[in-house]
């Protein structure tokens, strides 16, 4: 390996622990997040409902970047203090992919079978006990395959942090670019190895969860062979 080889595979690491802070940090407050609105929306009151219906529709329809800039530019405009990016760059990502969290949480809740909420009410279960002893358990299983895209979507997000200089991957290469301008193939080549280990290792997580979801509800994984099975099922009637 050359010296510039060397000098920038050291740089676009050293952003690397700025990222997994992101994403790690994005994914807590998206999660929680999810669960509080998405159970919100389920409300009987209307008002609560009306409350996390706004904060949803405000942060799905709005420009994740948009919504970045105001929380590091105009906040400290309005109210005279400045947060610290990567802090402003976590907030962000938790704010905008916990209300698509929402949804995946509000019609996974929605999906357990009609006969589960009958049952246990008819053993005379409180509606807290009926949610968390009932309908979570099976509703979380039915999360995390969706959760596991928005994490992956919530980490390739992060390279949003350069516009506010957060110190994560995408910047450190961004600043070798005027330098080592003749070795853009390999800046941005080691920036999408990085994404795509850290893309990984979220994707090998939720998938252990996802087994040891379904063995807690007695359900059987599917074997690889069924999902190849219907992948090439779902593929021959789209074709």
């Amino acid at each position: 390996m050359s010296e510039a080889h060397s000098t920038i595979l050291s740089s676009i690491l050293s952003g690397l622990s700025a990222t997994i802070y992101a994403t790690v940090g994005g994914i807590a407050i998206t999660i929680v997040l999810s669960f509080v609105a998405g159970l919100a929306m389920l409300s009987p009151s209307r008002t609560i409902r009306f409350i996390s219906r706004v904060y949803v529709e405000g942060f799905r329809g709005t420009s994740e970047v948009v919504q970045l800039f105001w929380l590091y530019f105009v906040l400290p405009a309005l109210v005279g203090f400045k947060l610290i990016p990567l802090f402003a760059g976590i907030l962000v990502l938790g704010l905008n992919h916990g209300a698509y969290g929402a949804e995946i949480v509000r019609g996974a809740v929605q999906s357990v079978p009609r006969a589960q909420r009958e049952g246990a009410t008819a053993l005379s279960f409180s509606p807290a006990q009926r949610m968390f002893r009932v309908i979570l358990p099976q509703a979380v299983v039915e999360m995390l395959p969706p959760f596991n895209n928005l994490f992956i979507q919530l980490m390739k997000s992060t390279a949003l942090l350069f516009f506010i200089s957060a110190g994560e991957i995408t910047e450190k290469g961004e600043l070798l670019r005027p330098v080592f301008g003749t070795n853009l193939v390999f800046i941005y080549g080691v920036e999408l190895v990085c994404y795509l280990v850290i893309a990984i290792v979220i994707t090998i997580i939720m998938r252990f969860l996802e087994r040891v979801g379904a063995r807690r509800l007695g359900r059987r994984p599917p074997s690889k062979r069924q999902r190849l099975a219907e992948k090439y099922s779902q593929s021959g009637v789209s074709g």
